[in-house]
């Protein structure tokens, strides 16, 4: 398995330090957010999203989160599939350090009704204590628990407000920050016109009928994107696209 550059230059195999400056970190706070999807515009397979990936794709995720610094998730993606701790490798860990960040990016978990278990390893193996962000009318039970094995951080009264809670970890020194879904919170936060990048690997897949978009919840006005790069290996492409400025 070897990447590839189709565009803006043709050019690979692809080494890890320059796979890592296509991906590059902004001078301004930036919200980048990863997805895989099959050819036909399908987010899962039998409901998860691994079915749909491949070794590339797994390179160039952890390369997205070995340059972030914080990796946002939805509660209901930390069940779903399964979320270890956020510990890079000695590579990745060694390419934070050389570059002046942190050994291990910061782990953020959005989560209204705090329905998350303690004792997953997300938690229990956390190389650094995660932030959970939730709303003023999270189940006061829910957030004892919760605050054992994290940091929890009350964004918004009845609902969790997506731009105070970036605000808060700008605030923190977290400014480049990796989304990975699942779905609603990626359409929550396009609605509230917070995305900056979209990192879309494309996966060489007919899903055929049922699996939802990489998207959901309510609707939202079209913001134009600019295509960055385009990469290539085993038949899967990997796309860049950046919020398109006046």
């Amino acid at each position: 398995m070897s990447v590839h550059e189709i565009w803006p230059a043709a050019r690979g195999p692809l080494e890890a330090d320059t796979l890592a400056s296509l991906y590059p970190r902004g001078t301004e706070p930036t919200l980048r957010v990863n997805f895989v999807a099959s050819i036909d515009g399908a987010a899962t397979l039998a409901g998860l999203s691994g079915g749909l990936s491949g070794p590339a794709d797994k390179q160039i995720f952890g390369t997205l989160r070995m340059v972030c610094d914080a990796l946002v998730v939805a509660a209901g993606t930390v069940r779903s599939e399964g979320y270890h701790a956020l510990r890079p490798g000695p590579k990745g860990r060694a390419w934070r350090t050389a570059h002046g960040l942190a050994e291990f990016p910061l782990m953020v978990i959005v989560s209204g009704s705090l329905d998350l278990d303690p004792a997953q390893e997300i938690f229990s193996d956390a190389p650094i204590r995660p932030i959970v962000i939730t709303h003023g009318r999270a189940p006061a039970e829910r957030r004892a628990a919760v605050e054992q094995v994290a940091e929890l951080v009350t964004a918004g009264d009845e609902a969790v407000d997506l731009a105070a809670a970036l605000a808060e970890l700008h605030a923190r020194g977290a400014t480049q920050l990796l989304c990975e879904g699942g779905p609603r919170l990626f359409g929550a936060l396009t609605a509230a016109d917070l995305v900056d990048e979209l990192c879309l690997s494309i996966s060489p897949l007919l899903a055929g009928a049922g699996p939802g978009r990489i998207t959901a919840g309510p609707s939202a006005s079209p913001r134009p994107m600019s295509l960055r790069s385009i990469l290539t290996a085993d038949d899967m492409l990997f796309l860049r696209y950046a919020r398109t400025r006046p």
